[in-house]
């Protein structure tokens, strides 16, 4: 575990205050206004370091970097505003996935993601 700072007390935070997944950028940018002069390296390394430690966890989307989210989430798929590129969690799911897979396949996970704008771009 590592040691607490005030660099990864900041960058937890920003987590917490967003409560949406956000990109490296992102989660620099909100963790500066409480710790000036935080460098991205420095974030990068904790974020790194709470994925190791099972607080966050990567959200995937194609064709971008990672974003990064509290750990241990109900179920949930994610928004992504082609506007303001920020990515939202959507509560719960559609369900039955099995009805879309192929006679004789066997499902083990899926993934959904939604693009449009958000409520402050629409």
């Amino acid at each position: 575990m590592e040691r607490r700072t005030r660099q990864r007390d900041a960058i937890e935070a920003a987590f917490s205050k967003a409560a949406r997944p956000l990109a490296v950028q992102e989660a620099h940018k909100l963790a500066a206004k409480a710790v000036p002069g935080l460098g991205i390296a420095t974030v990068y390394r904790n974020i790194n370091a709470l994925v190791e430690e099972g607080v966050l966890e990567p959200v995937e989307l194609p064709g971008e970097s990672p974003r990064y989210e509290a750990s241990g989430l109900a179920h949930h798929h994610h928004f992504r505003c082609n506007a303001c590129e920020k990515v939202f969690d959507v509560p719960g799911c559609p369900g039955a996935m099995k009805a879309l897979v192929p006679r004789g396949f066997r499902l083990d996970s899926h993934e959904l993601v939604l693009y449009g704008r958000c409520a402050q771009c629409a």
